[in-house]
């Protein structure tokens, strides 16, 4: 049978620890949706040349021999590095829970393309802003949201007058006009996440740990 080949754009999403020949990747496209991919580790004086990392956005040329269970990384071009996540400790501790997050979860074909710029949005952000609490609070919504579950509707009315204000500001300002604290926002997050377990099918882990001693 001969091998399946595809082109797509796709985010790394989770990278396994590499053997001798092959680094696995787990990315996420937004025609196809999650797909395990092979990508070889060059051992020549150009080795990390193409070499994708977490969180990088990439146009790839895949092939499969297996009916598509995995696919080998025939070629990687690369379209955006967030760079800026690996900076902060909070960046790359969100920034990582939300990748796991949709990797592990099932996504419909009609919520793959909201999925993939979520993404696109949420990466840049975690790069960029000092908030990275607040980017994941603002993703982790959009994502419950677009996956058709009534955020809004079910879970925004139940919190105190007080809450649903927050909650309103963290939501509809840009991140440089946020200020909220960030016990607000822990506050916030601890509730949308008891909602989400207790209400959806999304399968949030239990708060990220926070940085010893912070």
């Amino acid at each position: 049978m001969p091998a399946q080949l595809l082109q797509t754009d796709a985010f790394v999403l989770l990278k396994r620890p590499p053997t001798d020949t092959f680094q696995t990747l787990s990315v996420f496209s937004a025609e196809h949706g999650p797909l395990l991919a092979l990508q070889r580790i060059r051992k020549t004086a150009t080795a990390g040349a193409g070499t994708l990392d977490l969180f990088d956005e990439a146009a790839l040329q895949l092939e499969s021999s297996n009916q598509g269970r995995t696919w080998f990384i025939k070629e990687a071009r690369l379209i955006t590095h967030h760079g800026g996540i690996g900076r902060s400790y909070d960046a790359l501790r969100l920034a990582s829970a939300l990748a796991a997050l949709v990797a592990r979860h099932h996504v419909d074909e009609s919520s793959r393309a909201p999925v993939a710029d979520l993404l696109r949005s949420a990466f840049a952000a975690f790069a960029a802003s000092p908030r990275a609490d607040i980017v994941f609070f603002k993703s982790l919504y959009r994502f419950a949201r677009d996956e058709g579950y009534p955020v809004r509707e079910q879970w925004f009315p139940t919190l105190p007058a007080a809450d649903r204000a927050d909650v309103a500001v963290l939501l509809n300002r840009p991140l440089a006009e946020q200020a909220a604290t960030p016990e607000t926002v822990a506050r916030l997050q601890r509730r949308l996440d008891e909602y989400l377990r207790g209400h959806t099918e999304i399968m949030v882990d239990a708060a990220p740990p926070e940085r010893p001693g912070a």
